[in-house]
């Protein structure tokens, strides 16, 4: 079929996900046909370098081989097989296994979604039963980050704290709160480390006093906040919270579903911050995006509590999809390949890649540039001293991403002015250079443009 016929196709019937409707239908759909390690190439035969890895997710890479075989040979075998009625299937058991030996501590049992955001709403509601299982059933208040993001349910939107995700929505819910964020570059206590994670932790407390100590369940917290700007907390942060919450009697829940699977190093971004959070959620990376997967990993305590208490009656929470065996048997070999050289070759990518974003620190448009492994970003100003972010009318989110798409580039460009990486695992020395290239290519055009030209006058 025709490009343009495509194009009209998705204007009268494809609904997008976090898109202006109408803006949409007037651009029209960039439609990619094929992909082959980190390129990805569109109907019109454009090449590009895919520094965001689909959306976070590609982290393996397009194109293995192996992947597809896992899967085809799945479809063959057994192409579904429910997990309710006390049945299942090898690829789930053995994938459950080999996730639970690698997580950390004893995060051993693990329930499988089709995805981060229902992962995230499953925990909610296993945290409401291990309340009630305990007696304690006033813990039903739950506490984010603001600039988080914990999926796009009814639920997650709420835990969400980005305006996009609650306008128009009736969210977030009145047991939803949030505390501020950590942002080291726009922080109001400084960029001073220990003075930062002091005021995260005065806001816990305060927010737990203020909500009643009674009746907070649990807080929730992405080792380095994705969709809210590629935010990194300083070093010791989530220990501190993690602590904090155990001496509040507070259930901690580490949002995995961008850090985990290699995107800061190693398999659990949570392993680097020498923590167990009590309930751990993963996606995305979990099948490197090539079929819909998430999972939900708690620990022994939380498990047991839940098991105990219904006894001989069923824990009534289920998915049709859950522990899928075609996706656990794609998990099963990306993870494989993770292990036999694609994490190596992401800590190599990553440290390349902060050099080389790093070199553009010099570029008059450039405030910040942060990250950790193959997570990274940029955020532009147009002023350094004052941290003055773009203006509003150089729509950032749209223009740029436009004119590094037409660099050969894909990258995450936030309404705000921030440019977010997250390349595949597997590019080259070749591959990250020219996502440093042509970004800086895009900001010379940038910087060319009127609108910023005049705000840094």
């Amino acid at each position: 079929m025709l490009s343009n016929s495509l194009i009209e196709l998705d204007r009268a019937h494809l609904v997008h996900p976090v898109a202006s409707y109408r803006g949409h239908e007037r651009l029209g759909v960039r439609v990619l046909s094929s992909a082959s390690g980190a390129t990805v190439t569109d109907a019109t035969g454009r090449q590009l370098v895919d520094g965001f890895a689909g959306l976070w997710c590609v982290n393996a890479g397009y194109g293995h081989e192996s992947i597809v075989e896992a899967a085809a040979r799945q479809m063959r075998e057994l192409p579904y097989a429910t997990a309710y009625f006390g049945l299942g299937s090898e690829p789930a058991i053995r994938l459950a296994a080999e996730l639970a030996e690698r997580a950390p501590g004893d995060l051993n049992h693990v329930y499988f979604t089709l995805g981060g955001s229902d992962a995230i709403d499953s925990t909610v509601r296993f945290i409401h039963y291990y309340h009630h299982a305990k007696g304690t059933p006033r813990k039903d208040q739950f506490i984010s980050l603001e600039q988080g993001y914990h999926g796009s349910s009814t639920v997650g939107a709420g835990l969400t704290a980005l305006p996009a995700f609650h306008a128009g929505f009736g969210i977030p819910f009145d047991w939803q709160h949030k505390i501020p964020t950590h942002y080291t570059y726009r922080n109001p206590v400084g960029d001073d480390p220990q003075a930062i994670i002091a005021a995260s932790l005065m806001a816990l407390r305060r927010k737990v006093e203020e909500v009643g100590a009674d009746r907070v369940a649990a807080f929730y917290a992405e080792p380095i906040q994705g969709s809210g700007g590629v935010l990194v907390p300083p070093k010791g942060w989530m220990k501190a919270m993690r602590d904090l919450c155990r001496e509040l009697d507070i259930l901690f829940i580490a949002d995995e579903v961008i850090t985990a699977f290699g995107r800061t190093g190693p398999l659990f971004a949570c392993a680097e911050d020498d923590i167990v959070p009590d309930f751990l959620t993963v996606a995305k990376g979990l099948t490197s995006g090539y079929v819909p997967m998430g999972a939900v990993f708690m620990t022994d305590h939380i498990y047991n509590t839940i098991a105990d208490s219904a006894g001989a009656s069923a824990v009534g929470h289920g998915y049709t999809y859950s522990a899928h065996p075609v996706c656990a048997a794609v998990a099963l070999e990306v993870l494989r390949l993770y292990e036999g050289g694609l994490l190596e070759n992401g800590r190599k990518a990553g440290a390349r890649l902060m050099e080389g974003l790093k070199s553009l620190g010099d570029h008059p448009l450039v405030g910040d540039i942060r990250g950790r492994g193959m997570l990274a970003a940029i955020e532009l100003v147009t002023d350094k001293e004052r941290k003055t972010p773009l203006p509003a009318v150089a729509d950032p989110s749209r223009r740029i991403f436009d004119r590094a798409w037409e660099n050969g580039l894909v990258i995450r460009a936030f309404a705000n002015g921030v440019l977010g990486y997250a390349p595949p695992l597997c590019c080259t020395d070749r591959d990250i250079d020219a996502i440093v290239d042509r970004t800086r290519k895009t900001l010379d055009q940038t910087l060319e443009d009127p609108d910023v030209r005049a705000a840094m006058v």
